[in-house]
């Protein structure tokens, strides 16, 4: 049996984060979530993960720090940024900085699976 994929999760909207942790939980990955910048900066400390999805606009800790944070010590997670409609300029800075893909919000769940395995064959 292969491994199970680690995710995690980044998104200060409760309910959003709870629908893709289920979604995605029942889809057979490995989800864990934070619910905002330095809750993911303090659970990367402590474990690695496959794919981080990570929302741009957070109150404490926005997308963007933590992801520069994160490429200081992580090259390997692959990382897909949720972004706004109005945020594409925010999402082609956020692949600069060394994210693999992006995603604006709202999104089709298959949409979300698609680009999650478009990015661990990228690797």
């Amino acid at each position: 049996m292969t491994q199970k994929l680690k995710l995690l999760i980044v998104d200060d909207e409760d309910g959003l984060r709870s629908i893709m942790k289920d979604e995605l939980t029942n889809r057979g990955y490995d989800v864990t979530d934070a619910e905002g910048g330095q809750a993911a900066l303090d659970k990367l400390k402590s474990e690695s993960f496959d794919v981080i999805i990570l929302d741009v606009r957070m109150p404490d800790i926005d997308g963007l720090d933590v992801l520069r944070q994160l490429r200081q010590t992580n090259t390997t997670s692959r990382v897909i940024m949720l972004t706004g409609v109005d945020e594409l300029k925010i999402a082609k800075d956020s692949l600069a900085l060394g994210a693999d893909d992006f995603m604006t919000k709202p999104f089709q769940f298959q949409n979300l699976i698609a680009c999650i395995d478009r990015v661990m064959k990228g690797q």
